[in-house]
C-alpha cells in the first residue's frame, strides 16, 4: 500500500482497530448458510475458473457511475463480506478494515491499486442479463394448529437425505405415510397457503409467533433443506392457464385463489419443490440483520445479491448496473444463491425485510450488467 496513504490515515487507526476487533469477533461465530455447503474448499474457493461465464478485464473507467461516493456507500458490505471471505479476498481483509475511516477517494485509490475489474459475459459473449429481487417476508403464525392457522411449516424429516429425491409437494400434503413421517416436525402454522409458498420461494422469513400460553415473539426461519424436486414457477403456471393479472405478487395471486378456491391445490402442486426450515430466535442486533445467505454471512438489504456460483464465486464484490423500475449503479457482493438464479449475467437483489421490501422486490425484473472486482494476481 502507498506509504503516504498509510500516513494520512494513521491518526484514525485507533477507531478502525476497534471496528476490526468487532468484525473479527463476529467472524468467529458459526453461522450455517441458507442453501449451500460452507466447506471452504467448495463454496469459498478463490479460483478464476468459471464454468458458466467469461471474465473480460476492463479499465476502471468502463464501470458506469463508479465514483468515490459509490465506493464509500458500498464499503460496509465489503466489511461484512470479510466475516467469511473467499480464499482470494481473505488476504485483503486487514487492509479493508484499516481503511474503514479513510476518505472515499483513499478507499477508491486502494481499490484501483489492488483490484482488477472484469466484465461478466456468457460463454457466447452475451453481456446483458436479468435482475430480479427477493426479500425476507414477515407473517403472523401460531405455534400450534388453531382456528384458521392450518398450514404447517416443517423442520427436515429424518430420512430426507436417504433418497435422491424426497416426496413432491402434492405427496407431502396428501399421503398419510408422508404426513406420519413429518409428525412432530411442525415449527409453526400459517393461515394462508400462499404465504407458506412465499416462504418456500424466498427460502427464509420472520414469524410473529404466538405461543400456546399466549406470549408473542419474533423468530426467523432459515432454510434447512428441500425435497430436491425441481422448482416450477406458479406465476408461469397461472399464465399458462390464461391468467393475466398476477402482479403484484402475492396479492394478485391471493385474489385469484379467493375466486378459484377449488383450484388452489392445483396451483400449489404445480411447484413440486418443498422447503424445510430451522428456527432461529431473534434478539438485539439480529433484528436489523438480514437472513444468512449461502456464503454464511448476514445479507445486507440493497447490497447483497444471489448469483450462480458457477459464474461468480460467493464473497465477490460486484459492480451492478440495471435500469428499469429501479435504477441501480452500485457496489454489491455476491453472497447468496437460488434455484432459479442460473447463468452468467444473472442476479437476485436482496431488497430487505417486510412488506415494503416485498413490494420493491416484486417490481424488479429488468436488464442487468455486471462487473466483478477481483484481487490482482
Amino acid at each position: 500500500m502507498d506509504i503516504k496513504l498509510l500516513r494520512r490515515i494513521g491518526a484514525r487507526l485507533a477507531v478502525a482497530v476497534t471496528t476490526a476487533a468487532i468484525l473479527a469477533l463476529a467472524g468467529c461465530s458459526s453461522t450455517p448458510p441458507g442453501a449451500e455447503s460452507t466447506d471452504s474448499t467448495d463454496v469459498l474457493g478463490g479460483s478464476l475458473a468459471h464454468p458458466k461465464s467469461r471474465w473480460v478485464p476492463v479499465a476502471w473507467s468502463d464501470l458506469p457511475g463508479f465514483d468515490d461516493r459509490a465506493v464509500a456507500q458500498g464499503w460496509g458490505v465489503m466489511l461484512t463480506n470479510c466475516m467469511r471471505p473467499n480464499a482470494a479476498i481473505a488476504p485483503l481483509c486487514d487492509d479493508l478494515r484499516n481503511l474503514t475511516l479513510a476518505s472515499a477517494s483513499e478507499q477508491r485509490a486502494w481499490l484501483a491499486a489492488h483490484w482488477q475489474p472484469y466484465r461478466i459475459e456468457s460463454l457466447s459473449g452475451q453481456r446483458q442479463g436479468l435482475l430480479t429481487s427477493y426479500f425476507e417476508p414477515v407473517f403472523t403464525a401460531m405455534r400450534t394448529r388453531r382456528g384458521a392457522f392450518t398450514v404447517p411449516l416443517y423442520t427436515p424429516p429424518a430420512d430426507l437425505t436417504e433418497r435422491p429425491r424426497w416426496f413432491t409437494r402434492q405427496q407431502i400434503e396428501t399421503l398419510p405415510q408422508v404426513q406420519a413421517a413429518l409428525s412432530g416436525h411442525e415449527i409453526a402454522w400459517l393461515a394462508d397457503p400462499i404465504d407458506a409458498m412465499m416462504l418456500h420461494i424466498q427460502g427464509s422469513g420472520r414469524l410473529l409467533l404466538t405461543e400456546p400460553d399466549g406470549t408473542q415473539r419474533t423468530v426467523r426461519l432459515r432454510y434447512a433443506g428441500t425435497n430436491d424436486q425441481p422448482y416450477r414457477s406458479i406465476t408461469q403456471w397461472l399464465r399458462a392457464q390464461g391468467v393475466t393479472r398476477i402482479a403484484p405478487w402475492p396479492d394478485a395471486v391471493k385474489v385469484w385463489a379467493a375466486q378459484n378456491p377449488q383450484r388452489v391445490d392445483q396451483l400449489l402442486w404445480s411447484n413440486p419443490r418443498y422447503v424445510f426450515f430451522q428456527e432461529q430466535p431473534l434478539s438485539g442486533a439480529d433484528f436489523s440483520e438480514g437472513p444468512t445467505g449461502a456464503q454464511g454471512v448476514p445479507l445486507t438489504a440493497g447490497r447483497s445479491i444471489a448469483v450462480d456460483r458457477a459464474s461468480i464465486p460467493y464473497g465477490t464484490p460486484v459492480w451492478l448496473v440495471s435500469n428499469g423500475a429501479l435504477r441501480l449503479q452500485k457496489l454489491v457482493v455476491a453472497q447468496d444463491t437460488g434455484s432459479a438464479i442460473t447463468g452468467a449475467v444473472r442476479a437476485d437483489y436482496f431488497a430487505g425485510t417486510g412488506a415494503e421490501a416485498g413490494r420493491l422486490a416484486a417490481s424488479i425484473n429488468q436488464p442487468l450488467y455486471l462487473w466483478v472486482l477481483w484481487p490482482k494476481q
